[in-house]
């Protein structure tokens, strides 16, 4: 199986979501580590090695999950940066932690009208559950966001378990955008810990 770059417009996602949570335990990184495991415990380590590394991105930069972060880096001709692509992994995790919120939290900050709270999931999940309130983020309105949206609006994004729209938030702040939240644990941890109407899937 390989990995390529993630566009979450697109929906172009080659992992189940479903195979990973943000508040899981945490691993230590090593040159041996599986990308399975450094994917698994570190889903911001997929923009990362596309972002600085262009590992990824494309067919003929991809790259297995059973291989280990050692043989990808090798196998793209930059072993020479495997300590600074862990030491970039590890600070990744901790920016993405200045954006989870958890859905006690969620249900504070959204008793206030001041939070937008938008949906990057398809629109067929949202059939199945959403949240009430939320908008969908297709592409028209991300660029109206984009470009006509006051850059102080506040904003909170959830998908399924919260990685899709942990990318939607890193895009938001990337452009601008400083007052982003993203629902750790998506809509499936909000629905086990605040409203159990809403079914799973």
């Amino acid at each position: 199986m390989k990995i390529y770059c993630i566009d979450f417009f697109k929906k172009t996602f080659r992992l189940k979501t479903h195979f990973f949570i943000i508040y899981m335990e945490i691993i230590e990184i090593k040159p041996t580590t599986k990308m399975y495991d450094i994917i698994k415990h570190f889903p911001s380590s997929q923009r990362v090695l596309f972002r600085k590394y262009h590992i990824g991105g494309c067919s003929n930069c991809g790259y297995s999950l059973d291989e280990t972060l050692e043989e990808v880096f090798i196998k793209h001709k930059k072993e020479h940066l495997i300590q600074d692509a862990i030491d970039s992994i590890y600070q990744s995790q901790e920016m993405d932690k200045m954006f989870q919120i958890t859905p006690q939290e969620f249900v504070e900050l959204t008793k206030s009208d001041e939070w937008k709270v938008i949906d990057v999931r398809e629109p067929f999940e949202r059939e199945i559950a959403v949240i009430p309130g939320s908008i969908l983020l297709t592409r028209e309105l991300a660029f109206e966001i984009l470009q006509n949206w006051d850059k102080n609006t506040k904003m909170i994004f959830y998908c399924h378990t919260g990685i899709r729209s942990l990318e939607a938030t890193h895009y938001f702040y990337s452009h601008g955008f400083k007052n982003v939240k993203n629902l750790d644990g998506g809509i499936d941890r909000y629905a086990k810990e605040i409203d159990p109407s809403i079914p799973l899937y």
